[in-house]
């Protein structure tokens, strides 16, 4: 499964008042579908709204679903990177409208001095799912897609080829016998691919992202 993230620029900042106390919310269309993105990448309605729908009731609505400061590099969540939680989630058409509320921790606390000295700031969705190159040159997004975070990162709009490297770099896998997500290099796979036959191939393939699912329902 590829390593897949996304970034979004257009969003507001929004200050709500309740009981005394002011929070700081970030809202605007964190995901969009049936149009090819700047890192050349569609993502289908149907398959876009079935995991968004997944993530909101098994992340969202349990106050689970968490934003890290910056890019982090793989996707596991780290708590102490931490900055917001997203507190709704919508469709609105071909887009996702979401409302994130920037938290008290020591990394939220440096998102809002950012926004109230005036940074701009964007969100960038952090995901797992399998591409498949269209005539046209643009990766369609496959139905295995699965959310993982949105984070809040500084620059928005930093140049795609360093976004694209970063991300099709390496493959991310269940390592069942671990419990952990472990990177491993396109080259090595295609090696280790090599060595096997194309119904090993699929047999691992399948139990890898069986008990990949697993970890999403506990």
């Amino acid at each position: 499964m590829k390593f897949i993230r996304e970034l979004v620029e257009d969003v507001e900042y929004l200050k709500e008042e309740k009981d005394g106390k002011t929070a700081l919310y970030i809202s605007g269309p964190f995901a969009q579908a049936e149009v090819a993105n700047r890192n050349k990448r569609f993502y289908p309605l149907s398959v876009l709204e079935k995991e968004v729908g997944r993530y909101v009731n098994e992340h969202v609505t349990s106050n689970r679903a968490y934003g890290e400061l910056g890019h982090p590099q793989g996707p596991s969540i780290n708590l102490d990177r931490t900055c917001i939680l997203i507190k709704e989630l919508k469709r609105d058409g071909n887009n996702f409208m979401g409302k994130a509320k920037v938290t008290s921790t020591p990394m939220g606390q440096i998102v809002e001095g950012l926004i109230n000295d005036g940074a701009k700031l964007g969100v960038s969705t952090r995901a797992l799912g399998s591409l498949k190159q269209r005539d046209d040159g643009i990766n369609e997004v496959q139905d295995d897609l699965k959310l993982l975070a949105v984070d809040v990162v500084a620059d928005p709009s930093a140049p795609d080829a360093y976004v694209a490297g970063l991300m099709e770099g390496a493959d991310w896998i269940w390592d069942a016998a671990t419990g952990v997500y472990a990177r491993q290099t396109i080259e090595k796979q295609h090696k280790e691919n090599k060595q096997r036959t194309q119904k090993q191939i699929d047999e691992i393939a399948l139990y890898q992202f069986q008990q990949f699912l697993k970890t999403l329902s506990q």
